[in-house]
Parts: structure tokens; sequence; C-alpha cells
């Protein structure tokens, strides 16, 4: 299954969370999941009753979107995780915090993960100074993330790093707002990492 590019608000509604895929727009209380709570379609506003696999998979997705991996890139990360010694979905999220699109959004390059990618993939990204365009690098503590020279004035990333004075930064990596550069400090505990996804039951799902 290739990475979803459809209507990101009307994925959102289906799921009935927020994954933060629409950036600013969310931010100013635009986004269609808080104007209409509730599935897309005619039958939307219907109450069903999910089924244990059901939800085990929308857990899957959440996690899936969110982080805007493939399905092979998913189950690929999921079995590292579960070759590690400790709890696999806690390992599985810290393995997703650590891909290079992720930690360019978590140090407020990027409003969504989305246009972190593009970013990585566009080559205006340097990792330890050398540029890096694939977005499943896996960042390891202590490395220099950095928005290359050239492209320090884009307008997308100033606003940007404007709005992390209203969302803030992560714990887990120190950002020079100015230079724009940011160190990845440490791989951050799972209750630090606050998304709306319960991982057990994605470990759930794989175990099967």
């Amino acid at each position: 299954m290739a990475r979803y590019r459809g209507p990101r608000e009307k994925l959102e509604r289906r799921l009935g969370v927020d994954l933060g895929l629409k950036g600013e727009r969310r931010l100013a209380g635009k986004s269609a999941l808080e104007k209409r709570p509730y599935p897309p379609g005619q039958h939307g506003q219907r109450r069903t009753k999910i089924s244990e696999y059901g939800l085990q998979l929308r857990e899957k997705q959440k996690a899936k979107f969110m982080y805007g991996v493939s399905e092979k890139q998913f189950r690929a990360i999921f079995k590292e995780a579960n070759r590690r010694e400790g709890n696999t979905g806690e390992l599985l999220i810290q393995l997703l915090e650590q891909r290079l699109d992720n930690v360019v959004y978590r140090m407020g390059f990027a409003t969504t993960r989305a246009f972190a990618r593009q970013l990585v993939n566009h080559g205006h990204i340097l990792v330890d100074g050398k540029r890096v365009d694939i977005p499943s690098f896996r960042v390891k503590p202590g490395q220099k993330v950095e928005v290359r020279e050239k492209s320090k004035n884009n307008p997308q990333i100033q606003r940007a790093m404007e709005l992390t004075n209203q969302t803030g930064i992560v714990e887990w990596v120190d950002v020079d707002k100015e230079k724009l550069f940011g160190i990845f400090t440490r791989i951050p505990e799972r209750e630090e990492i606050s998304i709306p996804v319960e991982e057990r039951l994605i470990v759930e799902l794989y175990s099967k």
C-alpha cells in the first residue's frame, strides 16, 4: 500500500482524531474535524460498533498517517522494534520519532510532517553538515539537524518557526531559532510523546 495522498481532513474525520496533518489551519481552529466531528459520508453521523480487529487496525492507521509512512515502511519499523529488547510498542513510537522528517517537524522547521518530508526530499536539510535527502534517515542523539544556508529565508520555514511561540518545542531537541539548527539531544520517553495512538493495540494486531 502506497503512502496516503488523499484529502487529509477527511482522513482525520474518518479516524476521529487530530493527526496534525493541517498545520496552521488546525491552530487557527479551522480544521474540518472541529467543524464536523464525525466520519465523512452520507451515514457518517450514525453510531457504529467497532470490532476488536477494527480498533487495532484504526490505531495502526493513526500512527501510519500521522508519521507519513507506507505500509511496507511501517511493518519494517515494527519488525525492528519487535527484535529489540524492551517494550515493543514504546520502541515502535521511538523509532518513528527518530525519522529525519519527524525531527525536522519537532524542531519547528515545518508546520506539518508532510512539509518536513518535502524539505528533506528537496535537499533543504543538513545532518552534521551534510545534506541528507532521505526522510526515513534515523537521527541519533547528539546529531545536529539544520536548514541549509540558501533555504533559511524560505517564508514557510520562517512562518513555521514563528508558530513555535504558540505551539512550543519538545524537550528532547535543543533548537537555535535564529540560526535554524537544532540538536537531537536524546530519544524521548513514551510518556513525553503526545500522540493519540494506543500502540498496545498495534502490537496485538501484528502478534496475530
